[in-house]
């Protein structure tokens, strides 16, 4: 499949490819001891633990894999749920009436003036409990453990959305003045007809680039809160959280750098990837004059 993308898109894809084949088949490899709390704490880089050990004396690499699998689901999942929204809000908007659509786009205008950080401290509060308890009502042991993460999940998608709309308008705009649009008008194509066979397919390519884009913006999302403490938490981690732990664990009195050092590394080869195949996509989608 590689070998079919533009040639600009190829090393970066082949990057991302190993990066979430790493994460998911990675921990899987490990011996179940190295996941366990043992006595080699602070213990440095060595041929039994390549990227060292934490505070409880488990592997480090292990944690990063499983975390990149926390970070990159909430990347993943979070970017879906705001193209979903996004695409079908910014459709919307553009080929609707001048006033209708100028009411949606101020309506988009006042909640990029909310601080993202408020509307997901609200969000949480306001839901995790009364989500805990449903799942616990229902018998779904593992939404209860999981609770904060979904919530999470749902926050930054919620949130991520306004940027893919102003996007997805602008280009309807354009879309909707096409003859291909008028003929179906003149056929007697319903509004939503035109919209999801004529205009939604002519916006593939841009829906795309901007879901590469949108993805890393969340996974950073993530590992900000997470490294404030507000994010993912305890028995998971992500590699926000592990970058608040090894945060934590440089001082005067010690100095354990792998543990900043290789999640940071894991972080930013990732959003590195992302962000140049986004770039290399649109840059293709621009040079067919898409």
């Amino acid at each position: 499949m590689i070998h079919r993308l533009p040639k600009m898109t190829r090393i970066p894809a082949l990057v991302l490819s190993g990066m979430i084949l790493a994460v998911l088949i990675g921990p899987l490899l490990f011996p179940h001891a190295y996941d366990l709390p043992g006595e080699m704490t602070y213990a440095p880089p060595s041929l039994a633990h390549l990227c060292g050990t934490d505070l409880n004396g488990r592997d480090l690499l292990l944690r990063i894999l499983e975390g990149g699998r926390i970070s990159l689901l909430v990347g993943i999942c979070g970017a879906a749920i705001s193209l979903v929204i996004g695409t079908t809000y910014g459709l919307v908007a553009g080929s609707s009436r001048n006033s209708v659509d100028n009411s949606m786009m101020r309506f988009v205008d006042i909640l990029y003036s909310v601080p993202r950080l408020i509307f997901i401290l609200i969000f949480i509060n306001a839901f995790n409990e009364r989500l805990q308890l449903a799942a616990s009502n229902h018998g779904w042991e593992w939404l209860v453990g999981s609770s904060r993460l979904v919530i999470l999940i749902l926050s930054l998608g919620i949130i991520e959305w306004l940027t893919m709309a102003r996007i997805v308008r602008g280009q309807t705009l354009t879309l909707r003045e096409r003859s291909y649009v008028a003929a179906a008008r003149v056929l007697g194509e319903g509004y939503w007809t035109i919209l999801w066979r004529h205009l939604l397919p002519n916006l593939a390519g841009i829906i795309l680039v901007y879901l590469t884009l949108a993805i890393p913006s969340v996974i950073i999302d993530e590992a900000f809160l997470s490294f404030l403490g507000l994010g993912v938490q305890a028995p998971q981690s992500s590699w926000g959280s592990l970058l608040a732990e090894g945060a934590s664990a440089i001082n005067p009195l010690k100095g354990a750098w792998w543990l900043i050092l290789f999640p940071s590394i894991a972080l930013l080869t990732t959003l590195l990837a992302l962000y140049s195949l986004g770039d290399a996509l649109r840059r293709s989608i621009g040079a067919k004059g898409v």
